[in-house]
């Protein structure tokens, strides 16, 4: 079986939310002090390729441990809009693709946006759902959607509309993956699993495809 990791390396030089604090990755426990090594990790809760729930954005929203596992695995299909550098994502590019949309558990989008990681341009204006088009795709059983970009709205937001709309229909979002390039146009095996901590409002995940070719 092929597997293509979708997931951002976690180190202390990495892209964060602004505002945000990078994560610190702290030696805790040595093999020359203690005979073993360990570390200690401080990292917000949405850093690097990470999910968010509902309750990142809802107040009465679902936490990711109130979901059972089966919520996060599941087909995926991958929309290419990496023709709408600083556009929305009109809900008319959606109506093309509804068939596979339908039959896919998760809508990821290819933005192109990864070429930018590590860069100030990671933050420029990258493609996001218009209005719409997140209420167009909300009515989709889906179980979540997912970009790589940092954002599933735009950065000047204040008010997070797509997040809500899309989280307030009980979908789960996964932000900052990446090698979506060879995966634009299919659908395949996808599995996006949070970390399982009490009261999560997002976590770190490991994002993989497990493409048939």
């Amino acid at each position: 079986m092929k597997i293509l990791d979708l997931t951002h390396l976690i180190e202390e030089a990495m892209p964060v939310y602004p505002e945000t604090e990078p994560p610190k990755l702290t030696p805790s426990n040595t093999f020359e002090q203690h005979g073993f090594r360990e570390t200690l990790l401080t990292m917000g809760s949405h850093t690097g390729t990470h999910m968010d729930a509902p309750a990142h954005m809802l107040r009465d929203g679902k936490t990711l441990d109130q979901f059972p596992a089966d919520k996060y695995v599941g087909t995926a299909y991958v929309l290419d809009c990496s023709d709408l550098a600083g556009k929305e994502i009109p809900k008319a590019r959606l109506q093309l693709h509804a068939s596979e949309i339908e039959a896919a558990d998760f809508l990821l989008f290819y933005t192109g946006w990864e070429k930018y990681w590590g860069s100030e341009q990671y933050f420029s204006p990258f493609p996001v759902l218009s209005l719409e088009a997140a209420e167009y795709l909300a009515a989709f059983p889906l179980k979540g959607v997912g970009t790589d970009a940092i954002s599933i709205d735009p950065m000047d937001t204040v008010d997070y509309p797509v997040h809500k709309i899309l989280l307030g229909a009980g979908f789960v979002n996964t932000e900052n993956l990446c090698n979506l390039a060879s995966l634009v146009g299919k659908t395949f095996p996808y599995a996006t699993l949070p970390l399982r901590f009490k009261n999560a409002d997002g976590s770190p995940v490991r994002a993989v495809a497990m493409p048939e070719d």
